[in-house]
Order: structure tokens, then C-alpha cells, then sequence
């Protein structure tokens, strides 16, 4: 199967109920929290969002969105502290003890022939904004090392020429912000 940026959401989750519940996923990472998924989880554990952000969940900023996500349990090796870690929903005995609640991320990437493409997809979707230039720069840099989905090309996502131009040569810095020359 193509998944392209067009590709509905409906079928990605499809294609994601192929995980083989291996828990490898969450051992080194956790899935990040959008539209309801703030609420749900919440919901599902008896707190305030507020003690859910607090206790259980961290920010992280990708292509210049920042989301919340499960906080992550890093070892340490040596003096410094992994970039990576298991989610602190994850339990090696039980597995993922959010799981009828847990996000889509974690519902939709695995390890699939699939996976990669389903995360560049989520990835366009949530955390790419073709309203924001910064985030587009940070994309566009992102391009030059990776193959984009169908439909997710910078120009496909900026239409207007100019703009984009304007765009990553920072002539404009922030939405609808200019810089005179």
C-alpha cells in the first residue's frame, strides 16, 4: 500500500492494528498525545489534566510543534542521561497499562513494513504547519536527508512559490511576520 499525506486517518489505523504487541516501541520511546488524547487519558486514570501533565507527561518540539507525550524512564549510562527510554506506561509484566486510552501515535506505528512511512505521515499531519515558516524551514531540512510521502513535498505543502522562497530565506520569520530589508 502507498500511504501518501492524503491518506485517511481511518486506514492508517488500519494498518497500524498490524503491531505484533512486542512492546519494542515502548521501550525507546513513548507516542505523542493529540486531539482528545489529553482528556482521555485523564479520564482513564482518575486525575485533573493538570496532574496528568504534571506527573506523567513531558513536552517534546518537532519541526517547531511542541506536544506533549508519556514521559519517558531514561538510564543513565555513565554521567550522562540516554536520549531515549522506555514509556512510563509500559510495564515489561503487563504491557502498556493505558491501552484502551492510549495515543494514536502508539495505536498506528509499528514495525510493519509500514511503520516508517506511518510516521512520516503522522509527523505531516501533527507536527508539520504550513502556517508556521519556522516549522516549514525545519521540514524543508528534514528533506534533504529523507524521501517525503506522496503530497508531502515542501512545494506541495507551500504552494505559492514566492512565498515559500521568502520563507527559507528568512525573509519571513514568523507567521505574517516580515523582515525589512
Amino acid at each position: 500500500m502507498l500511504i501518501s499525506i492524503d491518506t485517511p486517518r481511518e486506514v492508517i489505523e488500519g494498518i497500524g492494528r498490524a503491531c505484533n504487541r512486542c512492546g519494542h516501541c515502548c521501550r525507546y520511546g513513548s507516542g505523542v498525545l493529540i486531539d482528545d488524547g489529553l482528556p482521555r487519558i485523564a479520564a482513564f486514570l482518575r486525575l485533573t489534566e493538570e496532574e496528568l501533565k504534571s506527573r506523567y507527561l513531558e513536552e517534546i518540539e518537532k519541526f517547531n510543534t511542541t506536544l506533549f507525550r508519556p514521559r519517558l524512564i531514561r538510564n543513565r549510562e555513565g554521567k550522562h542521561e540516554l536520549p531515549y527510554g522506555r514509556c512510563i506506561f509500559w510495564s515489561e509484566k503487563g504491557g502498556c497499562t493505558i491501552h484502551p486510552v492510549k495515543p494514536l501515535q502508539c495505536r498506528i506505528v509499528n514495525c510493519s513494513i509500514h511503520g516508517h512511512d506511518i510516521l512520516k505521515w503522522f509527523d505531516l499531519r501533527f507536527f508539520v504547519n504550513p502556517q508556521d515558516p519556522e516549522s516549514i524551514r525545519q521540514y524543508a531540512v528534514y528533506l534533504e536527508f529523507n524521501d517525503p510521502l506522496p503530497g508531502g513535498r515542501i512545494e506541495e505543502l507551500i504552494k505559492d512559490r514566492e512565498r515559500l522562497e521568502r520563507i527559507l530565506s528568512y525573509e519571513i520569520l514568523a507567521r505574517d511576520r516580515l523582515v525589512l530589508k
